[in-house]
C-alpha cells in the first residue's frame, strides 16, 4: 500500500479528482493549505501599494492506494494538474505500514 501526497494549484482540483475516480480511487482527503517553491511567491499591487505574497494557495491530496494503481494515479495527477507554468505542485509517495478500516476492523489492502 501507498500514500501519495500531491500538492497542486486549487482550480484544478475538480480535473484531479474525475481522474482520479475515473481509475477507481475511491478515497481522497483534500485540504487548502499555503506554501512556496522555487518561485517564492510574488509581487501584487493593491490599492496603489506593492506588497509581496510569500505563501500562496495550494491544496493537498492525500490517497491512501493499493500498490497496483500507483502509476495510473500518478499519470492521473501529472496529467490533470499540469498547466506547463511554475507553481504546478509536487507528488510525494510514502510506504503505508499497515491500514484499518475502524467500522468493520479490516485490516491491509481490504481496508482501503
Amino acid at each position: 500500500m501507498k500514500m501519495v501526497t500531491a500538492i497542486i494549484k486549487p482550480f484544478k482540483l475538480d480535473d484531479v479528482r474525475q481522474a482520479l475516480s475515473d481509475i477507481g480511487v475511491q478515497g481522497v482527503t483534500v485540504s487548502e493549505v499555503k506554501g512556496f517553491g522555487r518561485q517564492k511567491g510574488h509581487t501584487e499591487l493593491y490599492r496603489g501599494a506593492e506588497y509581496v505574497v510569500d505563501f500562496l494557495p495550494k491544496v493537498k491530496m492525500e490517497l491512501a492506494i493499493d500498490d497496483g494503481l500507483l502509476d495510473q494515479v500518478i499519470e492521473a495527477i501529472t496529467s490533470k494538474a499540469n498547466t506547463g507554468k511554475i507553481g504546478d505542485g509536487k507528488i510525494f509517495v510514502t510506504e503505508i505500514e499497515q491500514a484499518i478500516r475502524i467500522r468493520t476492523g479490516e485490516s491491509g489492502p481490504e481496508a482501503l
